[in-house]
């Protein structure tokens, strides 16, 4: 009898945990075909809870353009909850913009810096990541990563 009280037991908190696992948070990353250093920013952010679709675009200045990056580029354009995530910007400062939803168009590493995911070695506290307001204001800092 003690031991199907246990197993009871078991199972109720066993099953009180199903379900409540995060699901990956949905991503599309718009990239050239040929960008090593993109590819390893993928896998990056596959690594840490992304669900990464990638879409092989030629024309990455048309991208840019069109999700208001250009005067703030890198190589590679992401989409994230209703957010442009541009270049190589670490996890932890995405996650800080879907928890805190600001009124921005998105979040941007510029250029390739060689301290961030994907270029190399990342040197905590050394990487600016720079907000895109809407209004056609100028980018200011959203963290240092």
């Amino acid at each position: 009898m003690k031991f199907f009280k246990q197993l009871m037991i078991f199972l109720i908190f066993a099953l009180a945990g199903v379900g409540t696992a995060q699901a990956a948070t949905p991503m599309t990353v718009y990239k050239s075909p040929t960008c090593g250093c993109c590819e390893k920013y993928v896998d990056y952010l596959r690594e840490n809870g992304f669900a990464v679709k990638t879409v092989n675009e030629s024309d990455m200045d048309a991208i840019k353009k069109r999700y208001g990056m250009s005067h703030i580029a890198s190589c590679h354009t992401a989409l994230v909850d209703g957010y442009v995530v541009e270049g190589h910007v670490p996890v932890g400062a995405i996650r800080k913009l879907l928890k805190e939803k600001p009124d921005v168009i998105g979040i941007s590493a510029p250029g390739m810096p060689v301290n961030s995911p994907g270029m190399g070695e990342m040197k905590k506290g050394t990487l600016t990541i720079y907000a895109v307001p809407k209004d056609g204001k100028e980018p200011y800092v959203f963290s240092i990563e």
